[in-house]
């Protein structure tokens, strides 16, 4: 691009905006000068993209979550749509419900697309597939089997790596285990007796279905160990520490140190599974959402499993409780061999 290019980038929830704020680092990096702006939360502000709306009026999931807040998003697709037109590129991250709407409207126009971390098109019908292949100049996957489903609808997919991967090797030097162990002494652990991780979601509705349900079965297995477990939830960013006090549990704010020094973690489906499994940490995966939305999921989605970690295995290696399934005695019962080091279903996950 010659000159200063003005680059629009659009990332709708947590992980979008840490993965957003990498990439607008590395845009810096290649034009110092170029003008970035979107939509995205306190990581891609802080790397110096100029926000026009912050998570806090994106954070939904789920079609009848999408329904109640459809105005406003109308709203900000138009305020968006109108941007386009001095726009010389668009990268959506994610996001579908919404980013799909901005590939087609800068499409449209002539503005090049280049979608970031595609949305799980491969999970729904095939046609979705085929508009994101129509719409997108470009796709940056970060699943290696994702580039054959969307070339296969025409796209233009290239597989860039998963940015977790690049976050894992910066955390690797040699100052790490002390500062985790910091972190969780600040959250009043016992770095040297068992820990489970707690993970039960970044957005406001995860928080209303998973954390007493996901509190719950960490009381309960402390109950149950005779080894002093501790119990302690991970911050999500983006998470004020008031919405986890209710749980009654300690929580860490860093949570890859927390992943890191436990023993097990019960983890809500999406990213933070990835995260476990490369701290190398057995876990049991719990999801629930509204009904109407699963009941329409349940017609739409093509897949068996729900866990990123078993849909990159090709095979179901974690538990997965979703839905009417997800009870505070089921998880516990499902993550309670995982917490003895001789038990077959912890070897199986290590």
């Amino acid at each position: 691009m010659p000159g200063a290019p003005r680059i629009l980038m659009l990332a709708g929830e947590a992980s979008g905006d840490h993965h957003g704020a990498a990439l607008a680092r590395a845009l810096r990096r290649h034009w110092p000068d170029a003008r970035l702006e979107g939509l995205g939360g306190p990581a891609m502000e802080a790397a110096g993209v100029r926000l026009l709306a912050g998570l806090d009026r994106l954070a939904v999931m789920g079609l009848a979550e999408v329904v109640r807040h459809l105005p406003a998003f109308m709203d900000l697709l138009r305020r968006i749509e109108c941007r386009l037109e001095r726009a010389d590129l668009v990268i959506p991250i994610d996001y579908p419900g919404f980013n799909l709407r901005v590939a087609r409207a800068a499409h449209a126009r002539g503005v090049p697309v280049l979608y970031y971390i595609a949305p799980q098109v491969w999970a729904w019908r095939p046609g979705r597939a085929a508009r994101l292949a129509r719409w997108a100049d470009r796709i940056a996957v970060i699943l290696p089997f994702e580039v054959d489903v969307l070339r296969r609808a025409g796209g233009d997919a290239h597989f860039v790596g998963h940015p977790l991967l690049d976050d894992y090797a910066a955390d690797g030097d040699g100052k790490r285990a002390e500062a985790d162990r910091s972190a969780l002494r600040a959250a009043g652990l016992d770095p040297t007796r068992p820990i489970l991780a707690v993970l039960p979601g970044s957005r406001r509705q995860e928080l209303a279905r998973h954390l007493e349900c996901f509190a719950r079965a960490a009381r309960e297995l402390m109950r149950r160990s005779g080894e002093g477990l501790q119990a302690a939830l991970g911050r999500a960013p983006g998470v004020a520490r008031a919405a986890l006090e209710p749980a009654g549990l300690p929580v860490v704010d860093d949570t890859r140190a927390l992943l890191r020094a436990a023993r097990a973690a019960l983890v809500k489906s999406g990213t933070s599974t990835l995260e476990a499994a490369l701290a190398d940490t057995p876990l049991v995966v719990g999801y629930r959402t509204h009904p109407l939305t699963y009941a329409v999921a349940r017609r739409l989605v093509r897949l068996d499993s729900i866990a990123l970690v078993n849909l990159v295995a090709g095979r179901r290696i974690v538990p997965e409780l979703v839905q009417g399934d997800l009870t505070p005695s089921a998880l516990a019962d499902a993550a309670e061999p995982l917490l003895d080091a001789a038990a077959p279903a912890r070897a199986a996950q290590l």
